[in-house]
């Protein structure tokens, strides 16, 4: 074979990459909230930013207490139904769509902690295509698992469908670094299990003298009746078996089941199972030192309720373990939790609970760049973790804000609220993106944008150079640093050689500076511990400069507005679309936390 290959998805403009301004970010502290008091606990430090996601996480990115600090991302992008793309090829519609997750997933990686874990919720219309590109860009050795969800069930208009009703929607579960990944078992409450059947009536009698009989039957009895039949004429099936479900909870300790034991559980397990099928009705004891003790009857092992009880939400409840599928998460009621209705994708607030406690601690970071109604920032603010997210819609004022104070003030009383017994407190700051460090003067020239303050240019540059923006109230030009001995000095001044020489002798030998200015005289080259760039053009050619919209506006997508077959002439002539064309406001948050 001639040189490597490899496998991959591959679609119309894959290789046109957009060039993204690492933009900052101002706080409005207008729109930033916290409580009036501070708890032992508490987080403060979370955010909530206004403005197109794409960018902003490109912002994230470039910024050194974020990147890499991510614990758990949950994201809920637009699930490209094909409603928005009527006028368009298939193909096309597909290759937009993954062109734009496919840079927002390459930069959630670098956000996330090595031990980090990214969810992705989506529908089948793109669930296998987004899968085999998390592959490609998350590893397919890192992917953990795909999370079936039961979202609804069939009912009136709803089934009218060409195949069989679809009530299922997915997420995929990647880990940062799947040898990184440490997961404890988690429980699930579930229904009473009509096995465990049998019932010790006198069970502090110790084992040798225990008298055990049908569970039904005695339940029937302590109610009165002749039989279980006579029970069940009397309450109905349903009542019924709801009040022998009850008795087995309530003593949880009698009731069991008897279970085969196999011939590799123990050589002395093994002999005294054969021994007790040779004595009916007396129980025998296999006592362990390094694990629980075994009871057998009749060559059975008995198992206790008990062990399928686990403390679940505050509540003692019959158990199983947690499996990739989800049907146990009702959608239904959840149009006002956080007190804001969200049509069309709103996700429950304990849906965003399994999620995080799956993956984090409190403390840890959570980022969702969909953020839509704010579900998952209001389920990490009330789980004690800090949290990020971005919106590009209105909605990030008119849902995510209400939202989140109540929450902060306490007076959520919905969603998860009882469960993590959250009473209030904590804050947020609310952020917007930056405009474009550079914009065009009359004559088409870029020059730094009259809009940036000294400060912001400072830590533009910075991100523009991989500096950690710290300012140093000791040294005027210290304005970031990139180790503990580089630091950047960003000015509009133009420098003359004996400002540049003093420059030199306070940076001194141990130390050097990155000097970035309007201009400089040349004579200052020969200072060793410099390196001086001029600004704008050490920049100029470092990213597209005044684009705000990374997302999909369908109005801004070719063709829309030709007939078809100018359509079909010029899409023959065209073998790529670039993503960069496609402005949007539709893929940032149309599908709604």
């Amino acid at each position: 074979m001639a040189g490597k290959t490899k496998l991959e998805l591959t679609w119309i403009g894959k290789d046109d990459r957009p060039r993204l301004e690492p933009r900052i970010l101002i706080e409005e502290p207008e729109f930033s909230y916290h409580a009036e008091t501070r708890r032992e606990g508490d987080q403060f430090d979370n955010m909530l930013i206004h403005g197109d996601n794409l960018l902003a996480l490109k912002a994230l990115e470039t910024d050194p207490n974020i990147r890499g600090k991510v614990k758990c991302i949950y994201i809920d992008p637009p699930f490209n139904t094909g409603a928005a793309f009527e006028h368009y090829d298939d193909g096309i519609d597909h290759s937009i769509w993954l062109n734009l997750m496919r840079e927002r997933l390459l930069i959630l990686k670098n956000l996330l902690t090595e031990d980090g874990v990214l969810w992705i919720h989506i529908d089948d219309k793109e669930m296998a295509y987004l899968r085999v590109m998390c592959d490609e860009v998350m590893g397919r050795k890192n992917f953990l698992n795909m999370i079936v969800i039961k979202t609804s069930d069939p009912s009136g208009l709803k089934t009218v469908n060409p195949s069989p009703y679809s009530q299922t929607e997915y997420i995929l579960m990647y880990a940062k670094n799947r040898q990184n990944y440490r997961y404890q078992q988690r429980y699930v409450e579930t229904d009473y299990d009509a096995g465990y059947n049998k019932y010790i009536v006198n069970i502090s009698d110790g084992y040798k003298n225990w008298t055990v009989v049908g569970l039904n039957e005695h339940v029937a009895k302590s109610l009165g009746c002749e039989s279980t039949r006579d029970a069940r004429k009397k309450y109905g099936r349903a009542g019924f078996d709801s009040q022998v479900a009850q008795f087995a909870l309530e003593h949880a300790e009698s009731v069991f089941q008897a279970t085969s034991i196999s011939n590799d559980a123990g050589r002395g397990i093994v002999e005294m199972r054969d021994i007790s099928a040779r004595t009916p009705d007396e129980v025998f004891l296999f006592e362990r030192d390094d694990a629980g003790d075994i009871y057998i009857l009749n060559g059975r092992q008995i198992y206790f309720y008990k062990s399928k009880l686990k403390l679940i939400e505050g509540q003692v409840v019959p158990a199983k373990p947690l499996t990739n599928l989800w049907s146990d998460i009702p959608y239904n009621g959840i149009a006002r939790e956080g007190g804001v209705v969200f049509k069309n994708g709103k996700k429950p607030e304990r849906l965003l609970k399994r999620c995080i406690e799956l993956c984090t601690e409190p403390g840890d970071l959570v980022l969702d760049s969909f953020a839509g109604s704010g579900t998952t920032g209001a389920v990490a603010h009330k789980m004690g973790r800090r949290w990020i997210m971005v919106e590009l819609g209105e909605h990030a004022k008119t849902h995510i804000l209400p939202r989140l104070q109540k929450i902060i003030d306490g007076s959520d009383n919905g969603g998860v609220t009882d469960a993590e017994n959250w009473q209030g407190g904590g804050g947020y700051r609310f952020f917007k993106l930056a405009p474009s460090l550079l914009q065009k003067d009359k004559w088409g020239n870029l020059i730094i944008n009259k809009d940036y303050q000294p400060e912001m240019l400072a830590e533009a540059i910075c991100k523009h150079f991989n500096y950690t923006y710290a300012p140093s109230a000791e040294h005027y030009w210290m304005h970031g640093k990139a180790t503990e001995n580089a630091f950047i000095y960003v000015t509009t001044n133009s420098l003359t050689f004996d400002q540049l020489k003093a420059l030199s002798d306070e940076v001194g030998e141990e130390r050097s500076l990155l000097v970035c200015c309007m201009a400089y005289e040349a004579a200052g080259d020969s200072l060793m511990n410099l390196t001086i760039k001029k600004i704008p053009r050490v920049v100029l050619d470092c990213c597209e400069w005044g684009k705000d919209d990374y997302s999909l506006k369908i109005a801004a997508l070719p063709l829309q507005d030709e007939g078809p077959e100018e359509a079909d002439a010029k899409q023959n002539k065209s073998t790529k679309i670039k993503a960069s064309v496609t402005q949007t406001s539709l893929f940032d948050g149309s599908e709604e936390n």
